[in-house]
């Protein structure tokens, strides 16, 4: 009888010893799971504009991605300049994405995006940058763009913005997502906030673009319906170049 629990007792015993070592064991696993995490690179992401609203609204939209977000300015090219020569949004955007890629060696986001009226057939889309020249201010386009729809009745003003943006690594790879908010183009200027064409889109429920809080036009914008849709896409590169050590 004392031998059948002295048995018994070391066979508890030797249960008891293997269950500590098999927690110890998924213990270290875990921390050292943890640590490597913590180990991972942060990537830099270059953004490739010198637009201040723009580089605010990746900021704001992409904060909880594991990046830190630069603008040309930061790492030493506010001067470089590319030919947006493209007859479209997306190959706008991809010559752009590219041409900082390479020429910083980091991954990079670029977009082109613009306005698309109706009443003059698609104009001005990939001109709305320069719709009033080189050296004009957002609020010179916007009046342009009034005077151009002075005589244009209420129910044929529709209207879009359009965003395509593209994801480029400097080795050439390249992925790109779209992005539109429809409207329509007010008769005067409202709001203060935003930029760009802002002040006189109209949306479905009468106000206008730039009377949104930050917070609210993010929510909707074709910019951040671009960012959403290239997520994914964007959330697994970054992944894949933490795993691999990139020194981005």
């Amino acid at each position: 009888m004392i031998w059948n629990d002295f048995v018994i007792i070391g066979t508890a015993h030797c249960y008891s010893t293997l269950a500590f070592a098999l927690a110890s064991w998924q213990y270290l696993r875990d921390l050292n799971g943890m640590l490597r995490a913590e180990e991972s690179p942060v990537i830099t992401v270059l953004v490739a504009t010198l637009n201040p609203g723009k580089q605010r609204e990746y900021r704001d939209l992409l904060a909880d991605l594991p990046a830190v977000w630069v603008g040309p300015a930061d790492i030493g090219l506010a001067h470089l300049e590319v030919a947006e020569d493209g007859l479209t949004f997306e190959a706008n955007a991809r010559l752009k994405a590219l041409a900082f890629a390479r020429a910083s060696g980091l991954p990079t986001l670029a977009d082109d995006s613009g306005l698309q009226v109706d009443a003059l057939n698609g104009q001005p889309g990939v001109y709305s940058a320069r719709y009033a020249g080189p050296a004009a201010t957002d609020e010179d386009r916007y009046r342009k763009l009034l005077d151009a729809m002075a005589t244009v009745p209420d129910d044929q003003r529709s209207a879009r913005f359009v965003c395509v943006v593209a994801l480029a690594l400097p080795d050439g790879e390249v992925h790109v997502a779209h992005g539109t908010l429809e409207g329509s183009i007010g008769r005067c200027p409202r709001g203060s906030e935003g930029f760009g064409y802002d002040p006189v889109f109209v949306l479905a429920d009468g106000r206008h673009l730039a009377e949104l809080p930050a917070a609210e036009k993010n929510a909707i914008s074709h910019r951040a319906r671009a960012l959403e849709a290239l997520r994914p896409t964007l959330l697994a590169v970054l992944e894949r170049l933490g795993k691999a050590g990139a020194g981005w």
